[in-house]
């Protein structure tokens, strides 16, 4: 990247290319500003030249340009019309630091996230629509409460207790034997309150750890102002919120609920470190100063949970506005108020009990049982309000019917329950050994762990419909490349080279199958979970019970699921510490998971505030102000060119842009996933309305797509350049066999390489053609700032 960091000559203030200095002799030169997708790519690629030039943006996201086109502005236009093009590269906002892959392991986090996004697009029904966001927020909760739940199950409950507290399990770890008691007095921390309150510092720490990387996130992403226009009557014809004047700016919801989840983290351990206490001290015969101290405690910590319930629920996103305010002293009192009663929780237990033994396990059935029944009920809820949203406004390409944010939820507490789980049953087995020295994690634990192989078996059953389904496609396929590329020679043509294109387009097709899939595996896992709840309850701490009274078949086939789901449950999170750690070193592993990673945190966090930033935060301010001031400054033409998730990105910006500028910029979408991928999934904003609103503000818009492609498609929408929007589907390969063009084979390009089709070049001289001004047109302001090089943002 040395050609990357060479600065432009005639440069401004931080190394930008200086603004023209005239007026309106520049109406006629045009501007490419092309925008990646996901995984990232480099400016020269983009802008196919080695020698590039950083003209505006720092080494988080910047423009370049090649360097024959750094003083663009300030030469003659080009005779023939073609393009200075400029590339937007966004890839550090997301997979390009190795240490982003460890967000992975709060993937539940941002999986509820997505599901505040899915909901039915409904006009009309502000309650309900608040409703629905209420309850997310509500579900995301209950998985921080259940990740510190689950951490405190570890240190507190298997470690401090369990094992501390049995002297063949102590025996076996050295390193708790500082904390373990003897046949005589043990040392000061052998006392099992006082064992509870230095294991509290774990689960703790990782709230800790959690509220830091929230704070440190939000301010390089929430806090990034965007740009901001007057009031203007045009705006009320866009069918979305991405171009309200707030939706990017989530600084004070995102600062409330990161107090509220730190206090709920905090408060999970205060309840997990008190319970023990005075269980003991409201035994008869216990001492009545404590049991009386830990009533008081009680009513703190019930006060607390009301509150971080009360913020929760009392605020969501602001979007009709920028809001700038912060709620600063309830972002500082609440996490502290928290803090503070933990630290007195921490005395309390500490305080000297003797004769206190630690026999058993804590309460934590109750615990994560409460919280897996809350679980339910809220995506039951989540489906009753996205359900009356979907009969207001149906839409029929709208996924599974408006479920999709139930069925999402659902994943999201499923997998927040199979990685507490896998946690909970490893860290037991490596402490316990051959076993039979400690009770163990929580019966419900074990229970949701004998599910797990029912819901692979779902998994499989699902991978052979697909299987079976792609072959069907393919035969169908057949025929249809036959034709598209029979050339009337009466020739037969290659039997492989066919099957080979026909499974491409097959396998490409099967992602208009994932609403199928996932409603189908959410409604499974939904099932078995409430059968494991009720199994839990029914059983209590003898999960082998279940079965009692039944064949000797059933008896051996349930406990077989119970160990084949507690090894399975602990390898998936193993499996998923592994490819978080092999990130630092693979450059492969790390641009998978940053595919997922651009893929699942495009959305604001607006249910979670400790799931992975919101990069579009930084990237569409970035776009918005690029594509503004340029225009305002050089009077020129611009097509904004976007692939895969670049054309999201894209779309986004030009919803933010004021009307007059909007009319003035083309769009050029090409591998794009904004209707068949967001406008199923997330129909309220990029649904019908909202993609036919963006068809009619800007100047016009044309989207390329490939049968071979599995992530973009038709946007189906009418226009005004040519019949349609869409341009009929490009083929792939270019050639099917040896031609004088491609004289080699031609490879199928599938989601690639959309530049390398002559239909991009075509497409892209129509929108300029379209573009230029007209007579009459005033041209820039005199001394117009912001132009090649200079961006405010």
């Amino acid at each position: 990247m040395e050609q990357a960091q060479e600065r432009a000559p005639k440069s401004g203030v931080n190394g930008a290319a200086r603004p023209p200095d005239r007026t309106g002799t520049t109406s006629g030169i045009a501007l490419e500003l092309l925008v990646h997708g996901v995984g990232g790519a480099s400016p020269e690629k983009m802008l196919n030249d080695p020698r590039t030039v950083r003209v505006t943006g720092d080494d988080t996201a910047a423009v370049f340009r090649r360097v024959a086109d750094a003083d663009a502005e300030d030469r003659p236009v080009d005779p023939d019309g073609a393009p200075v093009r400029e590339a937007y590269v966004w890839c550090n906002l997301t997979s390009g630091n190795g240490t982003r892959a460890l967000w992975l392991l709060l993937l539940p986090f941002m999986v509820v996230n997505l599901a505040h996004w899915m909901r039915p697009a409904a006009r009309d029904r502000p309650g309900k629509v608040r409703l629905y966001g209420l309850l997310v927020r509500l579900a995301g909760l209950t998985l921080t409460v259940l990740l510190v739940a689950a951490a405190c199950e570890v240190a507190l409950d298997l470690t401090a207790w369990q094992c501390a507290g049995t002297r063949a399990c102590a025996e076996a770890h050295s390193w708790l034997g500082f904390i373990s008691p003897t046949e005589s007095d043990g040392g000061w921390w052998s006392e099992p309150g006082r064992r509870l309150a230095l294991a509290a510092v774990v689960p703790a720490a990782l709230t800790g750890l959690l509220w830091f990387l929230s704070r440190r996130t939000w301010s390089a992403y929430e806090s990034q102002k965007p740009l901001t226009h007057a009031p203007d009557p045009a705006d009320e014809n866009i069918r979305t919120a991405l171009g309200r004047p707030g939706f990017w700016y989530g600084r004070r919801l995102v600062a409330r609920l990161r107090a509220a989840h730190t206090a709920a983290g905090l408060l999970t351990v205060t309840a997990a470190l008190g319970s023990a206490a005075a269980r003991h001290d409201r035994a008869p015969g216990g001492p009545e100063t404590l049991a009386a101290l830990a009533r008081l405690l009680d009513v703190a910590l019930i006060a607390g949970a009301a509150a971080v319930v009360w913020v929760v629920c009392r605020r969501g996103r602001s979007e009709r506005r920028l809001d700038q305010e912060l709620d600063a002293r309830l972002v500082r009192v609440l996490p502290g108020a928290a803090l503070v009663l933990l630290l007195l929780t921490a005395v309390y237990a500490g305080w000297s009990r003797p004769g206190w033994r630690a026999t058993g396990r804590l309460p934590g059935d109750t615990v994560f049982g409460t919280i897996a029944l809350l679980q339910g009920l809220l995506v039951l809820g989540l489906a009753v309000v996205a359900h009356f949203l979907y009969r207001a406004h149906p839409d029929p390409r709208a996924a599974m019917r408006g479920l999709a944010g139930p069925a999402v939820a659902t994943l999201a507490c499923a997998l927040g329950g199979v990685m507490s789980g896998g946690v909970s049953q490893r860290v037991a087995d490596w402490l316990d050994g051959t076993g039979g020295t400690i009770a163990g994690p929580p019966v419900l634990l074990t229970w949701q762990a004998s599910v797990i192989p029912a819901v692979l078996l779902v998994v499989l059953g699902l991978v052979g419909w697909l299987a079976r389904r792609t072959l069907q496609l393919r035969r169908g396929e057949l025929d249809a490349v036959e034709r598209d590329y029979a050339d009337g020679s009466g020739e037969p043509l290659d039997d492989a080279r066919t099957r080979r294109i026909a499974s491409t387009r097959a396998m490409a097709a099967l992602t208009d199958r994932g609403p199928r899939i996932l409603g189908i595996t959410s409604a499974v896992t939904l099932l078995l979970g409430a059968a494991a709840l009720a199994g839990a309850q029914g059983t209590g701490d003898t999960p082998s019970g279940a079965s009692h009274g039944a064949y000797a078949i059933v008896e051996g086939a349930a406990g077989t699921a119970q160990a084949l789901g507690s090894w399975l449950i602990g390898f998936g999170f193993l499996l998923f510490v592994t490819w978080g750690r092999r990130a630092y070193k693979d450059p492969a592993a790390r641009r998978t998971i940053g595919i997922l990673w651009d893929v699942g945190t495009f959305w604001p966090r607006a249910a979670h505030p400790f799931a992975p930033p919101c990069y579009a935060e930084r990237a569409v301010p970035d776009l918005t102000w690029r594509m503004a001031t340029w225009t305002e400054a050089t009077g020129g033409r611009l097509v904004i060119s976007g692939h895969s998730q670049g054309s999201v990105l894209a779309a986004a910006a030009a919803w933010q842009l004021k009307p007059s500028v909007r009319k003035r910029v083309a769009l050029l979408t090409y591998g794009s996933p904004l209707e068949r991928l967001y406008g199923r999934w997330f129909p309220a904003h990029f649904g019908p309305a909202a993609l036919a609103s963006l068809h009619h503000d800007v100047a016009c818009w044309r989207n390329l797509y490939r049968l071979t492609d599995p992530i973009g498609g038709p946007v189906h929408l009418p226009g005004d350049c040519g019949p349609e929007v869409d341009r009929p589907p490009l083929k792939d390969p270019l050639a099917y066999g040896r031609t004088k063009e491609h004289p080699l084979p031609a490879p199928i390009l599938g989601h690639s390489d959309y530049q390398a089709d002559p239909a991009f070049a075509e497409e892209r001289e129509e929108l300029l053609t379209r573009l230029r001004p007209r007579e009459g047109l005033p041209g820039p302001r005199p001394g117009a700032q912001g132009s090649s090089g200079r961006s405010s943002g």
